[in-house]
């Protein structure tokens, strides 16, 4: 069986060995499998190689030449730089790699050679390569260009022990017979069952089928070949992945009933009456969504998200008010004790009038306070109870709890998140999210949520000013704060560091702290805030800030979230390339809550990537828009690394920048193909539940895959292990 081909060690196939295979052992290629999945990290089209005479200072370029010589030479400042004189048709141009004096023994005297990067001009035209692909180790130069496929250089993901042109031999030499075993990793087959959600993808989507993507992948004809190939494996990721949070959305929403909540104007009417604001037109979409939700029978599992200052917190009130109208308890959990002493407030400026008292649960309370708490709870009294992750702790017991509302989620981690809404009451859950990230990345990381978000901001709301002043102006930008500090305003400062540190040269708070309490506003009251206080020392200083006692609050990210002054009107950071720009942006947030104009204040001089991001930042309000900026400029493997929280979806091919419509149309065919299969998710539970060995997470997934890939009708399951939803 062809099958058999891709399944054989990779140390049988043409090329390799023993001790080669031992080599791609440790870049995780295994099998014959593991070697047609290792994907191209580059592609270089040979109909846009230059000529080494046509070559000009300043430009990027790409030439193809043999090695005539090559040496290290060293600088007076003993920087090692290695050389090699590329010769072509046309000339001779000479590459250099400062630093870089191993690559000696990568390239040898009659090497071809391609390479690409920048020309500079030292002691004449210079090309600084920052890729470079052995073509061959011997032959012509036209012969090896004329035998290149397209004239498309493929470079793959290599090693110390495998260099590229290695990789390159064991593909030649292998290619075609491992596609020829491809035909069972094909789940997309037509079909001839009725309504078939599989049979017809590739037509509909215009996908190559698997065989001829990975040919093009490997082997492309064009650039455009080789992307169609691409989003193929980019879909098949992207659906696989989606059809596991599939199995968990509806084991959380469908298999376990939720409770229909039915309206009675008793309590939501009169509160949209009298509010003094119009919901916009944002807030009214996503609380219909909500609504719908809570009105099912199925249990709402949704993830809202939102800008800052778009209105979640008045959107969270509405629904739990529905939950309180039928007869239900909602509970709202945050990650800090001054957030859920802010969100008590609010809820009970809104509510009070109502007759609905709110309760407030934090481990400051004492044994008396959370006794009655906690009787409340127990005997229905309280219909609504805020607090911390002291709502899941043990001995706290609800009479009849409806919704759960987790805000600010990321900072708690899955299981705590989800504790209140695993409790035998079933209640509806909504999560939510002041930092906004791209669509796309939260149908990657939360596939199992439906998604939610509020566009646009309440009117009236002044947009905040962005500036940037270089670090010997700072002197003007504190005139410009004394003046606000007259005004009766209030300040934040915020730094990357909370000490100094001997190994980046960065301004820290406590140094800040100490020269602005002694130098700059003797005359202020300066309070400082870090992670390194407990968090008593951090919450009595920020509620001196937010009663206007303390005019000036110098302090790390820690008042990222979760601070609302009104009268703080100007936010100063100092380094604030240092910041990612959704931090930034969470930063910039903490000002512009009240009537006055506001400014975020940035203090820096950055150059290169971290210019194009504060420029980005500078020029943008949107926080969405930041967020997908950010996506663009970092790349997706930091953002996976810093937000994934116990999450660890593996994309190797799908790109979250341009692959959206990929996943809309993944997440949605695999949620249909789940639901139309009501006894697989059952018999994946059933299947986990009798067996002691499945505790562990990795024989649960392995397992959940195997069913996966027998759903799917194809030998699929050791791919679909990649992907870990927590």
């Amino acid at each position: 069986m062809n099958y058999f081909k891709l399944e054989k060690p990779v140390q049988f196939l043409k090329g390799v060995g023993p001790v080669r295979s031992e080599s791609l052992g440790r870049m995780g290629i295994f099998t014959a499998r593991d070697l047609l999945y290792h994907g191209p990290r580059r592609y270089d089209d040979a109909s846009t190689i230059q000529t080494a005479d046509s070559l000009e200072v300043g430009e990027e370029a790409t030439i193809i030449g043999i090695v005539r010589s090559r040496g290290v030479i060293s600088t007076r400042s003993s920087l090692r730089i290695f050389q090699a004189v590329l010769q072509d048709e046309s000339g001779m141009i000479t590459c250099a790699w400062p630093g870089q004096p191993w690559i000696e023994r990568k390239l040898q005297d009659g090497d071809i050679v391609l390479a690409t990067g920048s020309v500079r001009f030292f002691h004449g035209r210079q090309l600084q390569p920052r890729e470079f692909v052995v073509l061959g180790r011997s032959g012509s130069l036209q012969e090896t260009v004329g035998h290149s496929s397209g004239h498309i250089f493929v470079s793959y993901p290599a090693s110390e022990e495998v260099q590229q042109w290695v990789l390159r031999g064991i593909f030649e030499k292998n290619l075609d017979d491992l596609l020829s075993g491809i035909a069972e990793e094909e789940y997309l087959r037509p079909s001839d069952r009725e309504g078939s959600i599989l049979g017809s993808i590739l037509k509909e989507l215009s996908l190559l089928g698997m065989r001829e993507a990975l040919q093009a992948l490997h082997k492309p004809d064009s650039l455009e070949k080789m992307e169609q190939g691409r989003r193929r494996l980019a879909f098949d990721e992207l659906f696989l992945l989606q059809v596991l949070y599939a199995m968990g959305r509806y084991r959380q929403t469908t298999i376990n009933t939720g409770i229909s909540f039915q309206r009675n104007k008793k309590l939501i009417k009169p509160l949209y009456d009298s509010l003094p604001f119009d919901l916009t037109a944002g807030q009214v979409k996503v609380l219909r969504e909500i609504y719908e939700d809570m009105g099912s029978k199925r249990r709402m599992n949704r993830l809202l998200q939102g800008d800052v200052g778009s209105g979640k917190t008045i959107v969270c009130i509405f629904a739990m008010l529905l939950a309180v109208e039928g007869g239900h308890q909602a509970a709202l959990m945050a990650p800090t004790e001054l957030l859920a002493e802010q969100h008590a407030k609010t809820l009970q400026k809104f509510l009070k009038p109502l007759g609905v008292q709110v309760h407030l649960l934090t481990g400051k309370k004492s044994d008396e306070e959370k006794r009655t708490v906690l009787q409340s709870l127990e005997n229905g009294q309280a219909q609504v109870i805020v607090g911390t992750h002291a709502l899941i702790q043990k001995g706290v017991v609800f009479d009849k709890l409806g919704l759960v509302v987790v805000d600010e989620q990321h900072r708690f981690g899955v299981k705590q998140r989800m504790a209140l809404g695993d409790s035998d009451l079933l209640p509806d859950i909504l999560l939510m999210s002041a930092t906004p990230i791209p669509r796309s990345l939260a149908m990657a990381l939360y596939g199992d949520f439906d998604l939610s978000i509020i566009e646009g901001l309440p009117t009236g709301r002044k947009p905040v000013k962005t500036v940037i002043y270089p670090p010997n102006e700072r002197t003007q930008v504190y005139e410009k704060l004394e003046l606000e500090l007259m005004e009766g305003r209030q300040v934040y400062v915020v730094y990357p560091l909370i000490d100094d540190s001997d190994k980046i040269d960065l301004r820290s708070a406590k140094e800040g702290y100490e020269k602005l309490c002694k130098e700059v506003f003797p005359h202020r009251r300066v309070g400082l805030v870090h992670g390194q206080l407990s968090s008593a020392e951090r919450d009595e200083t920020m509620k001196s800030f937010i009663s206007g006692e303390t005019e000036i609050l110098v302090a790390t990210t820690v008042i990222e979230v979760g601070i609302d002054v009104a009268n703080a009107t100007v936010m100063l950071i100092e380094n604030p390339e240092r910041f990612g720009l959704s931090q930034l942006h969470q930063l910039r947030g903490r000002v512009g809550r009240g009537l006055s104009e506001s400014f975020c204040v940035l203090i820096a001089d950055p150059q290169g990537v971290a210019a194009e991001r504060i420029q980005v930042f500078i020029k943008t309000a949107d926080g969405f828009a930041l967020a997908k900026e950010d996506l663009r400029i970092r790349g997706q493997g930091d953002f996976f690394g810093a937000q994934q929280h116990g999450r660890d979806p593996v994309l190797k091919f799908a790109d979250l920048t341009k692959d959206e419509d990929l996943l809309v149309e993944a997440q949605g065919r695999a949620r249909s193909l789940i639901e139309s299969n009501p006894g697989f998710e059952s018999k994946v539970r059933s299947l986990i539940e009798s067996n002691p060995g499945f505790e562990s997470k990795e024989a649960r997934l392995s397992k959940e895959a195997q069913l996966v890939a027998e759903l799917l009708g194809c030998r699929y399951s050791d791919r679909l292990e990649l992907f870990s939803v927590g």
